[in-house]
């Protein structure tokens, strides 16, 4: 019976290493915080795609256009 308790230890040490940063995981997620992180790193290794997240995020601020004073856009006949 004692020697199961190395591998039981080791196994629990392993579950909480791999289960630590996936909890950690869950809020940034939700708050949407790793984006800046990921951002650098793409802008240091990977220029189109910092472009990308770049016109991504611009287009994301911007405002959906107003109607006309008219009223919503028609189709002529």
């Amino acid at each position: 019976m004692d020697a199961w308790v190395p591998y039981l230890v080791l196994c629990g040490g392993l579950a909480v290493v791999l289960g630590a940063p996936t909890r950690l995981a869950l809020p940034v997620r939700r708050r949407g915080g790793a984006g800046g992180a990921l951002a650098a790193y793409e802008e240091a290794f990977r220029a189109t795609g910092h472009a990308a997240y770049q016109e991504i995020r611009a287009e994301a601020g911007r405002r959906t256009p107003a109607d006309s004073p008219d009223g919503p856009f028609r189709r002529a006949r």
